[in-house]
């Protein structure tokens, strides 16, 4: 911890008085917007050396998230029926990268739940640094860690066989819907880190991924649900996603016949904005109020 603090020290804020942002008072509009980026470049960096020095809880969910891949795919797939034929393994992939950037959410919680619990946080929050770095970083270190589990996924989904069938560019889109939810789920998981309290509240949050996902058309299509309830899995911003990647990707099983599911691809993006404008302010107002 001696480490990290003196390293934070000395990339922002070690010049003598300085104002709120952790840039000095008399520093004028560039070094005020420079002295929050800096300061969040230095915590991304801290974030990634702990995963680089204490690597097993992310191998461990890299290995998971493939693990249920061939779960679903060899063990269950051939008792999945998918709406108007194809096979289940082209179905299955969307979900199952959207489902990867749904497991993110107990690792955000658990980070700053750790970081805040442990006392990191009010010592950062002590610093002559910019508030909004502590949030903005933890955002930054969970999307490279996004980008790398997406990776690791895909490869995967083509070593057992799955393929796109659209364009290049269709393949980039669905990419980034993917990776715009899971920046969304950045702030729900910050959020729930800086307000929960206690290790039971964070595995609550972490075993409460799976109802979430299975309550959509991750895994099968909501039209074999019962009516309330295949409207309600509908509903769920993660069967937009879902819905968008498969017809991005070229794959079977496109939902249609409501507005919602005729409307994937607009709702993909429309949920994680509405979900950054509803938990962003959360999470800032959650950083101000802690210890007050």
């Amino acid at each position: 911890m001696t480490d990290t603090t003196t390293a934070v020290s000395s990339g922002a804020g070690s010049t003598g008085s300085s104002g709120p942002s952790g840039a000095p008072a008399s520093a004028g509009p560039g070094e005020r917007l420079l002295g929050p980026i800096g300061d969040s470049w230095v915590l991304t960096q801290r974030a990634i050396l702990h995963q680089v020095g204490h690597p097993g809880p992310l191998l461990f969910s890299l290995a998971f998230n493939v693990l249920i891949v061939l779960i679903f795919v060899h063990l269950l797939g051939g008792a999945m029926l998918v709406p108007g034929g194809g096979g289940y393994r082209d179905f299955l992939m969307p979900g199952m990268f959207v489902m990867a950037m749904l497991f993110g959410i107990g690792t955000t919680t658990l980070a700053v739940a750790t970081d805040r619990e442990r006392g990191v946080t009010d010592r950062f929050r002590s610093m002559p640094m910019s508030p909004a770095a502590v949030l903005i970083a933890r955002a930054a270190a969970d999307m490279l860690v996004a980008v790398l589990t997406l990776a690791v996924m895909i490869l995967a989904a083509l070593a057992i066989g799955w393929r796109h069938h659209g364009t290049t560019g269709d393949f980039l889109a669905a990419v980034g819907l993917v990776l715009l939810l899971r920046f969304a789920l950045v702030w729900v998981g910050v959020h729930l880190g800086l307000t929960l309290s206690g290790a039971g509240a964070v595995n609550g949050v972490q075993t409460l991924e799976f109802p979430v996902g299975f309550l959509s058309s991750a895994f099968v299509a909501t039209a074999t649900m019962p009516g309330w309830l295949g409207t309600v899995a509908d509903w769920n911003p993660i069967s937009s996603t879902v819905n968008a990647g498969r017809e991005l990707f070229g794959g079977p099983g496109v939902a249609s016949g409501s507005w919602i599911t005729d409307h994937s691809t607009l709702m993909a993006m429309v949920w994680p904005v509405v979900l950054v404008l509803v938990f962003f302010p959360l999470s800032v107002n959650a950083f101000r109020r802690l210890n007050h």
